[in-house]
């Protein structure tokens, strides 16, 4: 298993490579892409079949990208008056 740096490595943000959305090791496929491929139902392995170029590591780098957002979030109490 790869360490979480090594993971992230992987995801890169380039302002001239799809709007700067973060990718895969500068490929044309966003981490929003796979996220909401395997949210819908597509399998790892349809998904390599699909983009060759793809590496079962890169699914662990996506989901040590997302894990890390989500991590970061801040919730904070609202109040309502009564």
């Amino acid at each position: 298993m790869l360490n979480t740096e090594k993971l992230l490595a992987r995801i890169t943000a380039n302002p001239r490579v799809m709007v700067g959305k973060p990718t895969i090791r500068g490929l044309r496929i966003t981490v929003e892409h796979i996220l909401r491929a395997l949210s819908g139902g597509v399998s790892e392995h349809d998904l390599l079949e699909e983009y060759p170029e793809l590496e079962r590591e890169d699914f662990q780098a996506v989901f040590a990208y997302a894990a890390g957002l989500v991590g970061e979030e801040r919730v904070f109490p609202i109040t309502v008056p009564t």
